[in-house]
């Protein structure tokens, strides 16, 4: 008997979990593992946060709420929508708020993408927009970007047939800490709006930005917003990563359509849970601005780190919290890398392959860790080069 369907096949695994797996199982057998390869805020979720979910349980805030989110919750993120990313969008029609973001990702998918249909991703990018284009039936189609996640316009361009649904940005970009300029923005809009295509704009890193870059969402631009699908969420710039809390923002039907697969998947959100969120967006912001200062000074350690390392060139990122060092001179795959140096050395890092094709040669770092487990793992890293790859 053939137990499981076709598309398993047409769906890879996370890389970024698979070396999580296998770092947790050497320190089960007693190994130190340096963690950088998962982008997860070492802060602890704020106090009042943790506190309003507390009080939903006390008061008995504990059942099913509406599949769209509690209407509280969507009427915050329509206000910070409007205040922070210049979006106009109506709570009750065009936001869903899910359990987390990368179920707002696999129901905007599900929702819009067709078997055959080929989807425009600007790489590197996130390895669960593979999964999730693919377990649509789409075929995704990668985009190369420069080191601050631009675009050619004539590459682009090229790339555009007839099958073309929709492109996918995911700006601060994971996993190069790139933010697309103001001029690659506008030719994806020319480009959607010229050829009727949709976009989806992944924009839970927009709070993380560095020298004075912004990152404006392509939703907010003239002619966009009805064919944008936003997605963002909490686990980032809250630390809230297992607290599992998302949106998706778009028009109505679209959100619809996502609503439906909700219903018949998850029902909705924790209910508690969105009221954790709602304490988030509505209650103090300091909290947010001390991570990002703090992300900002091990930003600078990291790369300046890496770029001590004979053979090693790391760009330094404007957003995120992630670094995506070149060790293509060293000639080896970076999947082999990356597992000798966490069996040689204990430092767990992600292979550039894990976000395309076009991440070859690369190592992805998580830097959303303290500044003395950066310059140890730095320091193994540098042994191991010297070591193994020079």
């Amino acid at each position: 008997m053939k137990k499981l369907a076709d598309r398993m096949v047409r769906i890879p695994p996370s890389g970024t979990i698979m070396m999580a797996e296998i770092a947790r199982k050497m320190e089960r057998e007693g190994r130190k593992v340096y963690h950088l390869e998962v982008g997860e805020p070492d802060f602890d979720t704020p106090e009042h946060i943790k506190q309003a979910a507390y009080k939903a349980i006390k008061e008995g805030f504990t059942h099913y709420t509406s599949s769209r989110g509690i209407p509280e919750l969507r009427e915050a993120v329509a206000e910070y929508l409007k205040n922070r990313r210049n979006i106009d969008a109506d709570p009750e029609k065009e936001i869903l708020i899910t359990p987390g973001t990368k179920h707002a990702i696999y129901c905007c998918c599900q929702a819009t993408i067709d078997e055959g249909d080929e989807v425009l991703m600007l790489s590197p990018i996130w390895t669960t927009f593979f999964a999730a284009v693919k377990a649509a039936g789409g075929k995704p189609i990668e985009v190369p970007t420069d080191e601050n996640y631009d675009v050619d316009e004539e590459n682009l361009k090229g790339l555009i047939s007839e099958k073309t649904k929709m492109i996918v940005i995911n700006s601060p970009n994971n996993p190069t800490g790139g933010v697309a300029g103001e001029d690659t923005l506008k030719l994806l809009r020319d480009l959607a709006v010229e050829r009727d295509l949709l976009v989806l704009s992944d924009e839970i890193y927009e709070r993380f930005l560095y020298d004075g870059v912004e990152s404006p969402s392509i939703a907010s631009f003239d002619g966009m917003k009805e064919r944008t699908i936003v997605v963002n969420g909490w686990s980032k710039a809250y630390a809230m990563t297992g607290w599992r809390l998302g949106y998706a923002v778009a028009e109505k039907s679209i959100i619809d359509a996502m609503l439906k697969i909700q219903q018949m998947t998850t029902t909705c959100p924790s209910s508690f849970v969105q009221k954790a969120g709602l304490e988030a967006y509505r209650g103090p912001q300091e909290c947010v601005e001390e991570m990002v200062k703090e992300y900002d000074k091990r930003r600078k350690a990291i790369v300046d780190r890496l770029n001590s390392i004979n053979g090693v060139k790391c760009p330094t990122p404007k957003g995120a919290f992630y670094v995506f060092p070149d060790f293509t001179s060293f000639k080896a795959p970076s999947s082999k890398i990356v597992e000798k140096l966490l069996v040689s050395k204990g430092v767990c890092a992600t292979p550039g392959t894990a976000f395309g094709e076009k991440g070859e040669g690369h190592i992805r770092f998580s830097y959303a860790t303290s500044l003395n487990v950066i310059n140890e793992a730095m320091g193994l890293l540098a042994e191991f080069v010297e070591e193994e790859l020079t």
